[in-house]
């Protein structure tokens, strides 16, 4: 029996001096299987130490505080059951956290949205303000806190003293991506059910999410770190910045791609938000879910209150415009439309084209419906909306968004003369497109058609330059030209 025992403590022993001293959750994982041992005791301990440096043991082995809901929480898997702390655990990790720089904010102290608007975007604490608008009980809301909170605690605990901004955004990544495993999900969950991959609380339960769910997650601990990034969105997406140097791909585990990447002949410079309008944006996203239902009474309902967050946001403007005419709310639409008819996008070269041919009375509701259809990539799914397309513009033959995504349809099918011809419609009806002089480069290259290309080709030169922009698309095909039939 003494013999049993002795080797009882000889694997326990062994098995501690495994452990990764910096790791929190080893830590507590090995102490909730070995409790009694002295092994199991000196990693409760430890975990301790690196959790609250400054803080005693004694605290947290009182017969009143239930530790092992707190070590659930840090050692839970992403298939487990989120763990509900009471008040007297959560009042334990908020003591232990109350240095985390986000405390500092005026944000972390406001429990209703009311109160998130008036706020400056520096004061804002994005994952309290976010964590209201989503959930109505406070000790939810909490709940999730805590658990930025200890993953906060854990990166810190693995940083020198002192650590540059740099160190800390290598340790978040390295944090979420590895140890973690936060991924993006599959195209055809989040195509179904993109509010589950976008919300705070359901990226933290599945560890997984799209980009604005992640960038919101990374922002959440970089504001607990004191890591100032920047928010940049390129149309139909999100990741954070730092310093103007360092991109961080959220959809990637993090990686930097070249900011060029995310250009295109008709984006000619990356977006930057702030923290506030992050928040206005968790009210969009959601909004294109419903959007996606044909919901547009909600949509309506979410843009309206995404509004407060933004300052005169042109895209917000549209986007509600067009939902209130859904709903029936013809003049409010037409209102928002007429503030933005012929408007440039910063970020874009081409003007939008469909606030001005609406009110011209170039397309009509049901037309607007249309283009706005999902699709789901697949063969079906492409054929469905060409048809319903085709129907449009049998009867709007001007409509130039619906002519535009007509034409990408016929791409996606692999009929390049059939998308030849409706962009060559288009062109005539509206020779300043720069995507669509591009489109009809690349189209004439392929057909061999040389001269054409190159009279295409110096079309999209000339738009975007009137932009300053020089999209690298564009700079491939002269290169091609160049080579196979120079001028």
């Amino acid at each position: 029996m003494i013999s049993f025992l002795l080797a009882a403590a000889i694997s326990t022993s062994s098995l501690y001096y495994t452990l990764d001293p910096t790791s929190i959750s080893e830590n507590l994982a090995f102490y909730e299987l070995y409790p009694q041992t002295s092994d199991g005791k000196k990693a409760l301990e430890r975990a301790w130490k690196l959790l609250a440096p400054e803080e005693d043991i004694k605290d947290i082995t009182l017969p009143t505080l239930d530790i092992q809901a707190i070590i659930s929480l840090v050692t839970k898997q992403s298939f487990q059951t989120t763990v509900q702390l009471k008040d007297e655990q959560l009042d334990l990790i908020e003591k232990i956290s109350i240095k985390l720089a986000n405390r500092k904010l005026k944000g972390a102290s406001v429990w209703t949205l009311d109160e998130v608007i008036p706020l400056p975007s520096e004061e804002i604490d994005v994952a309290r303000a976010l964590l209201i608008g989503q959930l109505a009980n406070k000790n939810e809301i909490r709940n999730y806190e805590a658990s930025l909170d200890l993953m906060s605690l854990q990166i810190q605990a693995r940083l020198p003293k002192n650590a540059t901004h740099k160190q800390k955004i290598k340790e978040i990544t390295r944090y979420i991506f590895q140890e973690m495993q936060f991924r993006f999900p599959p195209h055809s969950l989040h195509a179904q059910d993109i509010d589950l991959y976008t919300f705070l609380p359901s990226v933290l339960d599945g560890r997984q999410g799209v980009c604005l769910g992640v960038s919101i997650l990374y922002l959440s601990l970089a504001q607990r770190l004191d890591v100032p990034l920047e928010i940049i969105t390129p149309p139909g997406h999100i990741y954070v910045r730092y310093n103007e140097e360092l991109n961080i791909e959220t959809t990637a585990r993090g990686i930097h791609l070249p900011s060029e990447v995310y250009l295109g002949v008709n984006t000619r410079k990356l977006q930057q938000r702030n923290i506030k309008e992050v928040v206005g944006l968790a009210f969009v996203n959601q909004a294109s879910v419903f959007w996606g239902k044909e919901d547009y009474a909600m949509c309506v309902s979410l843009y309206e209150k995404a509004l407060p967050f933004f300052s005169e946001d042109p895209l917000i403007k549209f986007f509600l415009g067009l939902n209130y005419l859904f709903t029936k709310r013809y003049a409010e639409g037409r209102e928002l439309l007429e503030q933005i008819k012929g408007i440039t996008f910063d970020y874009a070269v081409s003007p939008e084209t469909i606030p001005e041919d609406f009110l011209a009375g170039r397309v009509d509701i049901e037309g607007l419906k249309a283009i706005f259809a999902t699709v789901d990539e697949t063969r079906d799914s492409i054929l469905k909306k060409q048809e319903q397309l085709e129907k449009i513009l049998h009867r709007c033959p001007q409509f130039r968004a619906g002519l535009l995504q007509l034409a990408v349809t016929h791409l996606q099918l692999g009929r390049t003369n059939e998308a030849q011809k409706i962009l060559e419609k288009y062109n005539y009806i509206d020779p300043e497109d720069a995507t669509v002089a591009y489109y009809l480069a690349m189209l004439n290259v392929e057909r061999h058609d040389y001269p054409k290309a190159w009279i295409h080709l110096k079309k999209a030169e000339a738009l975007t330059s009137l932009r300053c922009h020089h999209p690298k698309a564009l700079k491939g095909v002269k290169d091609f030209l160049k080579r196979t039939c120079p001028e």
